[in-house]
């Protein structure tokens, strides 16, 4: 068994720290989004889950918007464009599965 503190985890801004990854399984990353900042819209090859630990944050999926703050758990489809903007100083989890998706990059056919 693996275990975090999420709420005490040093994690720098700008510098995203995978927890956990496991080919053909999942991956796990704590973020540091600082008030303002934002993962500008993408999209990825994998179901996104992502959790709100600390802070507040706008999502926006096709511009429906929500307000999330700690808690809040939200869950994207494989290529389902999003934006997640910092309100205040945020700590998100971010969990894509399976690792690596149909069609991403770095996967390999087998």
């Amino acid at each position: 068994m693996q275990h975090w503190d999420l709420r005490t985890l040093e994690v720098q801004p700008h510098q995203p720290q995978i927890l956990q990854s496991d080919r053909g399984d999942s991956r796990s990353i704590l973020i540091n989004l600082p008030s303002g900042e934002a993962l500008q819209e993408h999209q990825v090859h994998e179901r996104a889950h992502l959790v709100v630990i600390d802070g507040e944050v706008e999502v926006d999926r096709s511009g429906e918007v929500i307000s999330a703050s700690a808690g809040t758990f939200a869950v994207f489809d494989p290529h389902e464009p999003h934006e997640v903007r910092a309100k205040s100083d945020a700590r998100l989890l971010l969990v894509l599965a399976p690792w690596p998706g149909s069609g991403h990059p770095g996967a390999r056919d087998e």
